[in-house]
């Protein structure tokens, strides 16, 4: 199901423009050169129309906000609208200040996003302006359990019809969704949450995937988030055996997405459809 996305991306090597935060962007840049795509990191409001119209996605990541890069997401976003290229938007710690606040309304209001991709606290934050959010970690209260399952599915179709937007809902087990059909995906392990940016790292990969499939943003996302996980399987196998920790783990999770083929994640990915 997954292959031609996957394929799509390493023939046509998406440029990605990603305006994301200063503790995770070398990781990020890092990964979309493993996932098949090529890193563009511009932050200047004097650029990003110019550099935003250069590339196949855009990325906007709110870990490390100040006013300045806020003007450019805005700027670099609408550029990428009116272009028609995906956009995606990683809230990273909404909830947890007024500044991050203001500014995701903000950019919800002028930016039509393809994807937003956060933790379940961020997300309900979004639908709700209520939520547990923990600095940039979700809270326990909000994590998908099976208990919560089929609320959280129903509740991401929700937001997914009220914001156009692919809305997907990572952690333990990932959701997936548009308005319609949701994927409900198992991969990664629980070592990936040790390691910071895994979460901005799996968004950059969403701009990779998209990049190269644009027209299939619900199944090219799905794509992603089950190949980043099962990197993360794959890495943490390979870090047993070496008996290593976690920047050992961080570097062998970019390894195995520059090593993941088609075969291994129509094999690997674990995933149901509702």
């Amino acid at each position: 199901m997954f292959e031609q996305i996957l394929e799509n991306v390493q023939k046509k090597v998406p440029l990605v423009h990603s305006i994301t935060n200063y503790v995770t962007v070398n990781d990020c840049a890092n990964i979309i050169l493993a996932s098949g795509g090529s890193p563009i990191m511009a932050d200047d409001i004097n650029e990003v129309g110019d550099i935003t119209s250069l590339c196949s996605s855009l990325v906007i990541n709110m870990g490390t906000l100040n006013e300045m890069v806020i003007r450019a997401m805005i700027a670099a976003g609408k550029k990428a609208n009116e272009l028609g290229h995906p956009v995606v938007l990683d809230p990273v710690g909404v909830g947890a200040s007024r500044l991050r606040n203001e500014t995701v309304h903000t950019l919800l209001q002028e930016v039509k996003f393809s994807v937003i991709r956060g933790n379940s606290s961020e997300i309900k934050f979004l639908a709700t302006g209520v939520g547990n959010t923990q600095g940039v970690d979700a809270s326990e209260e909000d994590k998908v359990t099976a208990d919560t399952l089929d609320g959280v599915v129903s509740f991401a179709k929700k937001l997914s019809a009220s914001t156009g937007a692919i809305i997907a809902i990572t952690g333990e087990t990932d959701i997936v969704a548009d308005q319609d059909t949701a994927y409900i995906i198992t991969n990664g392990h629980p070592m990936m949450s040790r390691v910071t940016g895994t979460g901005c790292m799996l968004s950059s990969v969403i701009g990779s995937y998209l990049g190269a499939n644009p027209h299939r943003p619900l199944l090219a996302t799905a794509a992603a988030v089950c190949g980043m996980g099962l990197c993360g399987e794959l890495a943490f196998q390979r870090l047993t055996e070496m008996d290593g920790g976690t920047n050992t783990y961080r570097m062998l999770l970019i390894d195995f997405m520059s090593k993941l083929q088609t075969v291994m994640l129509k094999e690997g990915a674990k995933f149901a459809v509702r």
